[in-house]
């Protein structure tokens, strides 16, 4: 063999090693396809966990309220129970006036008194009037002995003893008519003078002498009065409180509250719930709710703000 053959024989690849060759490829794309296997195993694993919910932490249970601890603190207005507006029966002038702001009355004390003289005039004529058909019914009562006399005699006709009879039945019956004009006239004579219905403060007072006052209204802010003067008991007085409506749950009657005005803010009163309104506001979504207050004193004035706690129950 030359030296070109020994060349060329040098370049020939054995068999054994290409074989090896050949598989190298092979081995490789089975591992590629083992490791996105795995891969592919492990991002659907990661999925299926990832949707499985997580259950929720158990809510920790809030400690029950004890007895007397302050369950809602709201705002409301300090009003008086019950304010008395004290209006006339009928249009008429203010003679006097005998308050004003502030004063204390007790209860039938006079306060106003209306020009009256219309009504005992009216009185006097109807005294007058009563007194001419007592007269007309004695001397009617008279006639009819009389006539009873003649017809048992038989001296005058029966017609004559009707006539008798009827006019005496008439003047019992003007009798009658007049007693109930004079008890008309005395009320409206009554109605003159004004009382007080109840022992409270004068809250306003609204008219004054020479005044002219009307039980209704003829529109306007210059027109006749129809009012007096407003009243109240300031020994009976509430807070005023709406409610909303999510913290409804938290009150009921007769519960036990305390009530702290903002502008005496070491001032502490007692009081309970007195009235829950049956029926909400739906434009605030509240509920009105008003509280006693327990032996008011004169530094709780009606309109002023005032702080309510509402109380756990006791035992």
């Amino acid at each position: 063999m030359n030296a070109t053959e020994q060349s060329l024989s040098r370049l020939v690849i054995p068999a054994g090693k290409k074989n090896r060759h050949r598989a190298g490829p092979w081995i490789l794309f089975v591992v590629i396809l083992l490791l996105a296997s795995g891969a592919l195993v492990v991002f659907f694993n990661t999925q299926q966990n990832d949707r499985k919910p997580v259950p929720a932490a158990a809510p920790s249970a809030a400690p029950a309220p004890k007895p007397g601890d302050v369950l809602l603190t709201v705002s409301g207005y300090i009003i008086p129970r019950e304010r008395i507006e004290l209006s006339p029966r009928f249009m008429a002038t203010v003679k006097w006036i005998g308050v004003k702001k502030g004063d204390l009355v007790k209860k039938d004390d006079v306060i106003v008194r209306l020009e009256d003289a219309e009504y005992r005039a009216r009185v006097l004529e109807i005294e007058g009037r009563l007194a001419l058909v007592e007269a007309n019914l004695t001397n009617a009562a008279v006639n009819l002995q009389r006539q009873l006399a003649l017809d048992k005699a038989r001296v005058e006709s029966p017609r004559t003893l009707d006539e008798a009879r009827r006019a005496r039945d008439v003047a019992a019956a003007e009798i009658t008519v007049a007693k109930g004009q004079l008890a008309l006239a005395q009320t409206y004579l009554d109605w003159c003078t004004i009382r007080a219905p109840i022992t409270g403060t004068i809250l306003e007072k609204l008219v004054d002498p020479n005044e002219l006052v009307t039980p209704q209204s003829f529109g306007g802010g210059r027109g006749p009065s129809t009012a007096f003067v407003s009243m109240a008991d300031l020994n009976d007085l509430q807070v005023e409180i709406d409610i909303n409506e999510a913290d409804l749950a938290k009150i009921r009657l007769k519960q036990r509250c305390r009530i702290r005005p903002e502008a005496y803010p070491d001032k502490q009163y007692s009081g309970y719930v007195v009235e829950i309104a049956p029926e909400a506001n739906r434009s605030k979504g509240t509920l009105q709710v008003k509280v006693q207050i327990e032996k008011p004193d004169e530094f709780l004035t009606p309109e002023l703000t005032a702080k309510v706690e509402f109380l756990a129950d006791k035992p």
